[in-house]
């Protein structure tokens, strides 16, 4: 039989439908590269983002993180509060143990005197051993600057200290050093560090 010219043979059949199909995957499988390529942008994009926010995120940290520190002067008299070159001190206020009856007091000038408890802690240290070294806790709040704003902290030092004793005036009190003994705290606190920490008389 003669085919007409718009007629085709089973194999021909089967070579379109396979053209076709191929045709159909190429088709879904370039919707499936962009789908993914769109995707892993958006990701990219998210993980950048997560990224960015952060760094920024550790950089706000980080311009706020300060420890305070003291400098006891050479006559052992005062500790010096410092700052540092991106920290600007600004308030001190010192709370002291309340067996030692001692309101709390602002570090004047940002230095702490040994006069704001002295005649207290010799009282309450009366008849110990002169000569060692001993530990007054006090509960310091500090205000400072950090980056356009101010930061607010917390937290309990030990003013390091010993008695001297003297045949004339008595007994007198030696700053010696002021140390971090942790951060945050309260009155309650501070009172358990005291209690802990006074000698036996």
């Amino acid at each position: 039989m003669t085919r007409g010219p718009g007629s085709e043979n089973a194999d021909q059949k089967r070579t379109r439908r396979r053209w076709i199909n191929l045709a159909e995957l190429v088709a879904v499988a370039g919707v499936l590269i962009a789908a993914l390529t769109l995707w892993n942008s958006w990701s990219e994009r998210r993980a950048s983002e997560a990224e960015r926010r952060r760094d920024e995120q550790v950089a706000v940290r980080d311009r706020g993180r300060f420890e305070l520190r003291g400098k006891v002067a050479a006559d052992h008299r005062s500790i010096l509060l410092l700052g540092d070159d991106t920290h600007d001190l600004r308030d001190v206020r010192l709370a002291f143990p309340s067996a030692l009856g001692i309101d709390a007091q602002d570090a004047v000038g940002l230095s702490v005197d040994r006069d704001l408890f002295a005649a207290p802690l010799l009282k309450a240290t009366k008849g110990a051993d002169n000569d060692t070294l001993r530990r007054l806790p006090v509960l310091v709040t500090y205000r400072y600057g950090a980056g356009d704003g101010e930061l607010t902290r917390t937290a309990i030092f030990d003013v390091i200290w010993k008695a001297n004793g003297h045949l004339v005036l008595g007994r007198s009190v030696e700053l010696r050093d002021f140390r971090l003994r942790s951060p945050g705290g309260g009155q309650p606190r501070l009172d358990a560090a005291w209690a802990a920490e006074k000698p036996a008389t």
